[in-house]
């Protein structure tokens, strides 16, 4: 299947839409010439209502980290971004629902292998952590992101940069003086690799 009939058929995937609060509407960002990879939870709210994965105060805290403009950001050519659930999957309790789990069976497996020149993979949030390092599902957060270096530069599992997670890191400062640095830097190396 060609890449472009992968992402139509990904964009108008309706698997999972009777249970889906507001409907199916995939939000990923795809192209096979992508250098970085993020692989994410599921979108939240204003996500959903836009169309444009992370456009949220995450999005603004992982651009950040990352040390990207939006232009870079949202350039598929350099970043793709693939939720571990494409589609907004509703409140719940404590924030939102945990992504739906059909989205992992029926696309991530061929989206992965259309993705020949990723060099690095951010692992943000459990479900992302338990699909792309599942032998580190036992670790908590603070225990996984501590120990970057056993993954690097291939993978980097990090906190989920929502504002629900401001205490963890006000609690963890070394992560934003020690981690962050070196990701922006491998960021800006590998795109610059690309030519970009």
């Amino acid at each position: 299947m060609s890449q472009c009939n992968l992402l139509a058929q990904v964009s108008n995937c309706v698997i999972c839409e009777a249970d889906l609060p507001l409907g199916a509407r995939p939000v990923i960002q795809f192209n096979p010439s992508a250098r970085i990879l993020i692989a994410g939870q599921a979108p939240g709210l204003k996500v959903h209502q836009t169309g444009i994965p992370f456009n949220d105060a995450s999005g603004q805290r992982l651009r950040q980290w990352l040390g990207l403009s939006k232009d870079d950001f949202y350039d598929a050519t350099k970043i793709a971004i693939l939720p571990m659930g494409f589609c907004y999957p509703g409140k719940g309790k404590s924030g939102d629902l945990p992504p739906r789990k059909e989205c992992v069976p029926a696309w991530r497996a061929q989206l992965l292998a259309a993705l020949p020149n990723i060099k690095l993979t951010i692992v943000l949030g459990k479900y992302a952590q338990a699909y792309h390092l599942p032998h580190t599902k036992h670790l908590a957060l603070t225990e996984l992101v501590k120990s970057w270096r056993e993954y690097w530069p291939t993978t980097l599992p990090l906190p989920h940069p929502s504002p629900r997670n401001n205490i963890w890191l006000a609690n963890n400062p070394w992560f934003e003086r020690d981690v962050v640095p070196q990701l922006a830097q491998a960021v800006q190396s590998i795109l610059k690799s690309q030519g970009g």
